[in-house]
C-alpha cells in the first residue's frame, strides 16, 4: 500500500506539471503551415499538436478522478495541500483542526480513493 500511495502522490506532482506545460502550451501562438512538404514524416507543429492532444487527455483522466472525490477534507488534501501546495503539513492539520497524525491518516485515505478513481 506505502508504494501505491507514493505512486499516486507522484502522478499528483506530474499533474501539476502537466497543467502548467498545457497552459504554457496554449498561450504559444498557433501554429502556421506553409503547405511545403517536410522531409520527415512529422512537422514541428504537428509534433506540439500531438503532445498538446496527449497532455489533454492525460490531465482529463486525473480531473475526472478528482472531481469524482465528494469527501471535501479529500478533496482539500488532494487540491490545496498537495497538488497547488498552499499549505504546509502544519497549516494544512490546522485548517482541517487535526492532529498530524489523523492528516496522515486522511491523506493517504484521499490517495486511495484517487487511485480507485484512476483504475
Amino acid at each position: 500500500m506505502r508504494q501505491d500511495v507514493k505512486k499516486i502522490c507522484n502522478l499528483l506532482k506530474q499533474y501539476a506539471k502537466l497543467k502548467r506545460d498545457l497552459t504554457a502550451f496554449n498561450q504559444v501562438s498557433s501554429p502556421s503551415f506553409d503547405g511545403v512538404s517536410s522531409h520527415s514524416s512529422r512537422n514541428g507543429a504537428e509534433s506540439r499538436l500531438i503532445n498538446h492532444v496527449d497532455l489533454s487527455y492525460q490531465l482529463k483522466e486525473v480531473e475526472d478522478a478528482l472531481n469524482a472525490i465528494d469527501d471535501p477534507q479529500y478533496q482539500f488534501i488532494l487540491h490545496d495541500y498537495i497538488i497547488e501546495k498552499r499549505f504546509s503539513r502544519n497549516e494544512a492539520c490546522e485548517q482541517l483542526s487535526v492532529s498530524t497524525s489523523k492528516f496522515n491518516y486522511l491523506k493517504n485515505r484521499a490517495l486511495e480513493q484517487l487511485k480507485i478513481g484512476l483504475s
